[in-house]
This record gives structure tokens, C-alpha cells and sequence, in this order.
């Protein structure tokens, strides 16, 4: 019996992504981004989707080109710094928001694809993340239409000192968007350096995961200790090869000395 996770095309892959489907996006800024995947998203005509992901992408590139057609209704993100348009929709009250630390997102992301219903944590006590109070949609008029609600918070006793901790539901989705480097036929993937970063607990959370991969290798040919993300998370994995666009954020390189 074989178990051949591959599709023939993107087309295929994002079948079944629908109006008001729920996506966990792989990618950090713009790197590890899966793009193919996301335009043939955008092609489907899907609108009211609600994403988690680190970031929504820039205002061409990556989640920004669904939230720019306004496809997206809500986003579940820590950085959201590079979006004029995000924060438009936003400001305006088009878009829902729910702003979650970097480490609190990646953990909860884990979490749901763990079988974890919730954990608790100190990142965010003493903070609206905990209290309450962080705008989720602004009022045309630029009040606040519907705020975060405040958490359940607990002390626990840690090395013997007491310490207050935040409740955090974990996130699960109906769909997971990923970007892989290499990929076998039965779904387990490699990511490259650090282009793996939010991808396998992306992977992990969504119920159907599909997997974008550079290069696509035969069963056996990779060495179980170099595969970052088990197959038993992928349902899908469509070939999109080696040469597919990847844009860098932010050049910082310096000139050579004598140029």
C-alpha cells in the first residue's frame, strides 16, 4: 500500500478552501512565504476568510494580496507593521484583529495541533493581552466596536515562588498553508534555515494542511533526522520547483569596500 500525497496542480491543492474557511498561513515577513498557494487561493474567490499568521505580508506580496481584494475578515497575528492596507481596513472597521504575542501565537498554533485544548502562560499578565481592552474592530467613527475580553488568570508556584499566569485557548483551523523546501510522496518536509520558522506549527493546527514543496523526492531518500514536519500532518503536496519567486523584505547588505 502507498500512501502518494501529491496533487497535480495549485488548483487542486486549495480545493475545498471556501468562503468563511478558517487558514493557518506558514511564513515570517516575507520569508517561507506560500505564495502559489495563496494566489491560487485568491483565484477561488473565496471571501470572509479568517487567517492566523504572523504577519499579513506587504500590500503585493503574500496574505496582502487577499487582504487587498477583500477576501480576508479576520486576522490572527503578533506583527502587523508593513500593511498600509491592513492598516486601513483595520482603522476603518472592515477588518477584525486580534493581536496575540509572538510566542504566545506560536505556542497555541502547537498547541491545537497537539491535542492541547489550552495552556497557561505569563506572557501578557498585567496587560490588556490578560485584562482585556484591545481593540479587535474599530466603529466607522473610530471607536471601539468590539474589544479582546479579559482572560482567566491563575497563580502557580514555580521553584518555589509564586507567579501569576494567563489562560491561552490553543487555535486550531479548517486549512494550513505551508512552503517547503523538499517534500517525499507520503508529505514529510524540510524547510530551509529560516524559512521553517511559524511553517510546521502552521502545519500542525490546520485539519487539512497543504503543503507547497521546491522539489519533490521519492519515500526513503530522506534521512529521518532531517525531516522537520512528519507526514502524518500533510494531506496535501503540490510541486511548484525550485526557481518560484522569493522576496527579500528589507536589503541591509552594505557596499564592498573600494566600490
Amino acid at each position: 500500500m502507498t500512501i502518494d500525497k501529491t496533487v497535480p496542480d495549485v488548483e487542486t491543492a486549495v480545493a475545498g478552501i471556501s468562503s468563511g474557511s478558517s487558514i493557518a498561513v506558514g511564513g515570517f515577513g516575507l520569508c517561507g512565504t506560500p505564495m502559489e498557494l495563496i494566489r491560487a487561493v485568491l483565484a477561488t474567490g473565496a471571501d470572509g476568510l479568517k487567517v492566523v499568521s504572523n504577519n499579513c505580508g506587504v500590500d503585493d506580496w503574500g496574505l496582502g494580496v487577499l487582504l487587498a481584494a477583500g477576501r480576508i475578515a479576520k486576522m490572527t497575528s503578533s506583527y502587523v507593521g508593513e500593511n498600509k492596507e491592513f492598516e486601513r481596513q483595520y482603522l476603518s472597521g472592515e477588518l477584525e484583529v486580534e493581536l496575540t504575542p509572538q510566542g504566545t501565537l506560536a505556542e497555541k498554533l502547537r498547541a491545537g495541533g497537539a491535542g492541547i485544548a489550552a495552556f497557561f502562560t505569563q506572557t501578557g499578565v498585567g496587560t490588556q493581552v490578560a485584562e482585556g481592552g484591545l481593540p479587535r474592530r474599530y466603529a466607522a467613527d473610530g471607536s471601539i466596536a468590539e474589544a479582546s475580553p479579559a482572560k482567566p488568570v491563575q497563580t502557580f508556584s514555580m521553584h518555589g515562588v509564586e507567579r501569576q499566569f494567563v489562560l491561552e485557548e490553543s487555535i486550531t483551523t479548517d486549512f494550513a498553508l505551508v512552503h517547503a523546501a523538499v517534500a517525499d510522496r507520503h508529505g514529510n518536509l524540510v524547510f530551509s534555515r529560516s524559512a521553517r520558522n511559524f511553517s510546521p506549527l502552521a502545519a500542525m493546527a490546520g485539519r487539512v494542511c497543504i503543503a507547497q514543496v521546491e522539489r519533490l523526492v521519492e519515500p526513503g531518500e530522506l534521512d529521518p533526522d532531517a525531516v522537520h514536519l512528519p507526514g502524518v500532518f500533510v494531506d496535501r503536496v503540490v510541486v511548484v520547483g525550485e526557481n518560484v519567486e522569493k522576496r527579500i523584505e528589507r536589503r541591509t547588505v552594505r557596499s564592498s569596500e573600494g566600490s
